[in-house]
């Protein structure tokens, strides 16, 4: 199995530049938002990070292509980067802690496309997550101090946590129904959204979680993560990865409970 421990090495540089970057204007009055075409809001923190991500990766990594939330895509070839400077913008923009820099590193092989490096930085709430193929899961402040991560053993739906992030995007996918018979067979329902329910199902603190529509760049990093940890992330549908534009993801026990709630449409 190929070794991706320097590109691991690199996408923790990637998110200490990030970090500086967003927490310089976290909480800034005079920080600067626009609307984006498709109505969600884009800052100049999101800008600037995205833009530092990609320098040090032209000169880490000039061969590989680079996959952006902001500025779209730059190369091609089989190792691809996936960046979301900020994952919860609009958490950002109103002062909530809860918003972080998702940057992975996608290779393909054989069997197409395959997620390999994911780093999860929220430096407003002093917490960061990776994994590496093969290699593990963790939570930590730096490589050398690390906790791993294993997702839980709960494998009744009457006993699961389930995260989601809102109401109407289930509604609008035509999933609600699902959504809702779900919700009240699980013990416990919480609306973490963005990132951090993903987090949790590889901490093991949360068991199951979905979002019924996203980008690739908003999944890339928690897929490598939640698996690494033991867990199971898909489509909707069921299909492996962050390619489906919807996740579920699992402690894996619970995985085909949770499609045959949300899988229809």
């Amino acid at each position: 199995m190929p070794d991706f421990t320097d590109d691991l090495r690199l996408a923790h540089v990637l998110a200490d530049a990030a970090d500086a970057a967003t927490m310089a204007r976290f909480k800034a009055l005079d920080l600067k938002v626009e609307t984006k075409p498709d109505l969600t809001p884009v800052t100049e923190a999101d800008k600037e990070a995205e833009e530092l991500i990609r320098g040090q990766l032209g000169r880490a990594r000039p061969r590989d292509a680079v996959l952006g939330e902001e500025y779209g895509s730059h190369g091609s070839g089989p190792r691809r980067w996936i960046i979301d400077p900020i994952d919860g913008t609009k958490n950002y923009v109103r002062g909530v802690p809860v918003w972080a820099t998702l940057i992975a590193l996608v290779v393909r092989g054989e069997q197409g496309d395959e997620g390999v490096v994911g780093v999860v930085s929220a430096p407003a709430l002093g917490r960061r997550w990776w994994a590496a193929q093969g290699s593990g899961a963790y939570t930590g402040r730096s490589l050398s101090s690390a906790t791993r991560l294993h997702v839980s053993r709960v494998s009744r739906l009457e006993d699961a946590s389930f995260a989601y992030s809102s109401l109407s995007g289930w509604e609008e996918q035509g999933r609600l129904d699902g959504f809702l018979h779900l919700s009240r067979n699980c013990w416990r329902t919480r609306g973490y959204g963005d990132f951090w329910p993903y987090m949790m199902v590889a901490e093991g603190s949360v068991d199951i979680c979905a979002e019924p529509e996203l980008s690739l760049w908003d999944m890339a990093a928690n897929d490598v993560i939640v698996r690494e940890a033991g867990g199971r992330f898909t489509s909707l549908e069921g299909e492996p990865g962050p390619f489906g534009g919807n996740a579920a993801a699992s402690n894996g026990l619970l995985h085909e409970d949770l499609l045959g709630y949300l899988g229809g449409s």
